[in-house]
């Protein structure tokens, strides 16, 4: 009987340690409740005493086999200055190391960037609105089928969890609102933190013209990019073939078409955690599309891949796709 329980207990503790610093926040408990569900790791969880406490979390983060860093950029670098433990893969979702040298950004399919993901001591979760415009813009650029030079404009639909706890309860509390019951525009002067990280990773010469917009749901995404045919090497057909080979793995993959009755809905692929890329329109003018779920694929569905990734698990463990 002793020998039995030694066994459980010899192979509990062979399952990776893992600690969220700022499991308060959106992305914090939803990568948490996510994590719970799961019997193949173990999760280390501060009281609230000890949550805040910078001695108890820097012990954690230096004990754990993987810590996701999920505070807003200042602290998120504060808490990545704790870490000195060389076995630590530390995995940011804040802006601040997205085009920092000696992070990997966690974006794996692109680029080949999976394979530095699997090594990798620091990787930097992508934007929600940057992973949209990426997946559809990378692999044309890579490929040779627009120029880097060619000056891009993009729109992104989010739903309002993307704004964090104070939009879920400001759209919670004004559903009578008719100001909230539209889509709200905003970066309007063209800064947006994820605009440096769309430039990078598409190997773009200029940045694009950027207009996110809240829309009345909880949760779900829906990137465009209007293109010219004739900036395009090859057409519509060119970029449907560049799409089919360049996605065959992973949690991205090219649909021929996603409309329903004529329209795409930005809350498609909403409680998901893959994406759905495809292209429209004539010989004239061709529209790109992604569909995803800005709480999956565009935040804590894609940190938990890049943990799978990290840890040698599959991929798609724990994801919904």
């Amino acid at each position: 009987m002793a020998a039995s329980v030694s066994g459980k207990a010899e192979k509990l503790k062979k399952k990776p340690l893992v600690f969220i610093d700022g499991s308060a926040g959106t992305t914090g408990l939803k990568v948490a409740s996510r994590l719970a569900e799961r019997d193949d790791i173990r999760l280390l969880i501060l009281d609230e005493e000890h949550r805040k406490d910078i001695s108890a979390r820097k012990e954690a983060i230096n004990s754990a086999d993987v810590a996701f860093i999920c505070l807003p950029d200042v602290a998120a670098i504060e808490a990545v200055s704790l870490c000195d433990s060389p076995k630590t893969v530390i995995i940011d979702t804040s802006t601040a190391h997205r085009c920092a040298e000696g992070w990997t950004y966690g974006f794996p399919e692109i680029g080949g960037l999976k394979t530095k993901i699997a090594k990798s001591r620091r990787i930097a979760n992508p934007g929600c609105h940057a992973s949209g415009f990426i997946a559809l813009i990378a692999p044309l650029v890579e490929r040779g089928l627009i120029k880097p030079s060619l000056r891009l404009a993009t729109h992104s639909l989010t739903g309002f969890s993307g704004g964090g706890k104070k939009m879920i309860a400001d759209y919670e509390d004004s559903k009578e609102d008719v100001l909230h019951c539209g889509g709200r525009q905003y970066a309007l002067g063209q800064h947006h933190k994820h605009l440096p990280e769309m430039v990078k990773y598409c190997g773009l010469k200029n940045a694009p013209c950027f207009s996110p917009i809240v829309v009345p749901h909880y949760s779900g995404m829906e990137v465009s990019v209007p293109l010219f045919a004739k900036d395009v090497k090859g057409g519509i057909e060119a970029i449907k073939d560049c799409y089919r080979d360049y996605y065959k793995k992973g949690l991205v993959r090219f649909v021929d078409d996603s409309q329903d009755g004529g329209f795409l809905s930005s809350a498609a692929l909403s409680g998901r955690d893959d994406m759905e890329i495809s292209v429209y329109g004539n010989k004239d003018r061709l529209m790109l599309v992604a569909l995803f779920d800005n709480l999956g694929k565009g935040a804590s569905g894609a940190a938990i891949q890049n943990m799978n990734i990290a840890l040698g698990m599959p991929e798609k463990t724990g994801l919904k796709a």
